[in-house]
């Protein structure tokens, strides 16, 4: 299995330091890419690295990581979360496990704890690439007139419709009652990508990009071409996924 890459957000400089020195001890299991010590780094990182796993501190700076990761659920798929806090108040906990945090440490974090908790993240990853392994070829989707029966490989792209989704293969187009991140919940990781708060695309699709006019060309297997207009934001996400 490959690692889980991680984010530590601590806005103490001596626990945070403490932590990510225990962590080198799991260099085979967690990969850290960064370390944050504030709400908007935090969330400018998590947004930029996509994290499997987050070290998250409960209290960041006077704002609460429950509410940042409320604000993360609107746009994307939550990594798995391990709270790191001085407090051992019930408000928290049951604030951590309504967001399904895989483990809750208190500080000074004890190390075979620390362990237990990785190894429980692990576990979790791994349930779910099985499970998206398994996933079957074809999606069923809710859509206006009924039910659609959708291969993921033929969808090209998929647009945000307000609380819906439009979903544009290289047939057609419909529109499914299903919101984006719920779509995006069920479709292959890796394969597809949302570059933008309203777009995801399937990368394995993506032909030409025109970087002046913000447009991206999607190739079917068997020659069919579209094309798609991006965000700027969406534009450079993707750029930066591809090299």
């Amino acid at each position: 299995m490959k690692k889980l890459i991680a984010i530590v957000v601590e806005d103490e400089r001596l626990p945070r330091l403490s932590l990510l020195a225990k962590l080198e001890d799991f260099r085979h299991t967690v990969d850290v890419v960064d370390a944050c010590d504030s709400y908007d780094s935090a969330r400018m990182s998590i947004l930029r690295h996509r994290p499997d796993l987050l070290f998250l501190d409960i209290q960041l700076q006077g704002c609460s990581s429950i509410q940042l990761l409320e604000e993360l659920k609107q746009t994307i798929p939550l990594p798995y979360v391990i709270f790191t806090t001085a407090y051992s108040d019930r408000k928290y906990l049951m604030s951590a496990i309504k967001l399904s945090a895989v483990d809750y440490l208190l500080k000074p974090i004890d190390k075979g704890e620390l362990a237990h908790a990785i190894a429980k993240a692990a576990d979790r990853a791994l349930a779910a690439t099985t499970a998206e392994t398994s996933m079957p070829v074809n999606l069923s989707l809710r859509s206006v007139n009924g039910k659609i029966y959708v291969s993921a490989d033929d969808i090209a792209y998929i647009k945000a419709e307000g609380n819906y989704a439009s979903i544009c293969t290289f047939h057609g187009q419909d529109l499914i009652l299903e919101n984006l991140l719920t779509l995006e919940q069920r479709l292959p990781a890796g394969t597809f990508v949302r570059v933008d708060r309203s777009t995801i695309v399937n990368m394995q699709k993506v032909y030409r990009l025109n970087h002046q006019q913000h447009t991206c060309v999607l190739l079917s297997t068997n020659g069919i071409e579209l094309r798609l207009e991006l965000t700027k934001s969406g534009m450079e996400k993707l750029m930066e996924m591809i090299r």
